[in-house]
């Protein structure tokens, strides 16, 4: 999710809005947006880590605890497309300022559930800014940083999400441990209105910001190989989830190590994913398809290892960098075929692929959920997360790749 994956839609929001010269608070601009980013993505992942606090408090099994999870997940598969269609005449930075005010009420209403029915209803609640946030981050941050470095500046963007896997959420898990489950949430409504004043202070208003035609959105959704693009992301990426909703237990409960090791363990495995995304990136530049099929592939050996190993703590560590490492290969990847089927909607696909994404977050926490359930033992969330991902490759084997020839893809000159 850095340069390489929006690459596409930075440049599409160049050619239609660019400033005669960089905005004098280009950078407080970005680390106002990436203060956002680093609120949602610790508010998301955060939540993954203090499941089994939340479960233990309301008096329910883990299993049903993931259905908040999914519920967020739920939120931002129908918020992104739909507030993005909606909104999209709305000048940017309103539209951010709105979001960021949802965000805040999402997660102040989840600190304050007390049911997982009202859990439920606030997280999906909250769900629904993610997608919309990211695409009109890409917005914005292609008009303040000025032309040919739109990706570059949205790599600064999206650094948010990454320090929120490496940082904020191992962070968020512990505050949860020492205060309570609902002081996550409380914080990160907190840093979501340190972002809100942020972007109210050093997002230009300038009528270069309004919307574009909703018709030219709504257009790219008649295309079937968005779609099938989407299906393909949904089912392979759900791996990671089914892993990553699951580490609190991996540690505790499987490899039996002290709970003070789960933030640790979620550190780990944000690395891994900074590292893939890295990697990524630079694999989307240079070819149509390498990234998404070494990242799917060499996902399955990892799960098999967690599977397997993963009783044992110091092989568990690892085993969950690799997950995170080798499906951050594919994300890139991802990103660039859904904006090259569609390059006239560039904000919708950057909202349709967090939405593929978080079905993923569904699908992986329902899978692993189902395993649970049927007694399957603690670690058999890997398998199911194996099984979506061999079908998500499949799929992609047998639609995707021969849709456009497998060549390499041209870089440009905006590469960061």
């Amino acid at each position: 999710m850095l340069n390489s994956a929006y690459r596409a839609q930075c440049e599409a929001e160049e050619a239609r809005h660019t400033p005669d010269c960089a905005t004098r608070n280009t950078k407080l601009t970005l680390l106002a947006l990436a203060l956002g980013t680093f609120a949602i993505g610790t508010g998301e992942f955060g939540s993954n880590g203090i499941i089994q606090l939340f479960a233990a408090d309301m008096g329910i099994s883990i299993p049903q605890a993931t259905y908040a999870v999914t519920a967020y997940a739920v939120g931002v598969m129908i918020g992104s497309p739909v507030i993005t269609i909606v909104a999209a005449r709305l000048n940017r930075k309103q539209l951010l300022l709105a979001l960021i005010l949802l965000f805040i009420v999402g997660n102040l209403l989840s600190a304050l559930s007390a049911n997982v029915g009202m859990l439920i209803a606030a997280r999906f609640i909250t769900g629904t800014v993610q997608g919309a946030y990211f695409g009109a981050g890409a917005v914005v941050a292609a008009y303040v940083y000025g032309p040919g470095k739109g990706g570059k500046a949205f790599a600064t963007v999206m650094a948010g999400l990454t320090i929120a896997t490496i940082v904020g959420s191992p962070l968020g898990t512990f505050v949860g441990q020492q205060a309570g489950w609902q002081a996550l949430y409380v914080v990160v409504a907190v840093i979501g209105l340190a972002a809100g004043a942020a972007i109210l202070l050093w997002v230009p208003a300038t009528s270069d910001l309004d919307g574009g035609p909703i018709a030219q959105e709504l257009g790219a959704l008649r295309r079937p190989m968005v779609w099938v693009i989407m299906v393909v992301a949904a089912l392979g990426i759900s791996s990671i989830f089914a892993v990553y909703t699951f580490i609190g237990p991996y540690v505790t409960d499987a490899a039996r190590a002290d709970e003070s090791l789960i933030p640790v363990a979620l550190a780990v495995f944000g690395v891994g994913m900074a590292v893939g995304n890295q990697v990524g990136g630079r694999l989307a530049d240079r070819y149509a398809y390498r990234g998404l099929v070494l990242g799917y592939g060499s996902v399955l050996l990892f799960l098999i290892a967690i599977a397997a190993t993963g009783e044992t703590i110091w092989l568990l560590m690892p085993a969950l960098f690799g997950v995170g490492a080798t499906m951050m290969l594919a994300i890139p990847t991802i990103q660039v075929l859904l904006t090259k089927n569609a390059p006239e909607a560039p904000t919708l696909m950057g909202a349709l692929n967090l939405a593929s994404l978080n079905l993923a977050n569904a699908l992986g926490a329902v899978g692993g959920s189902i395993t649970l359930g049927a007694g399957l033992g603690t670690l058999s969330t890997a398998w199911a997360g194996l099984v979506l991902t061999v079908a998500g490759l499949l799929l992609f084997a047998i639609t995707v790749r021969h849709a456009v020839p497998p060549r390499r893809v041209e870089t440009t000159a905006a590469a960061a």
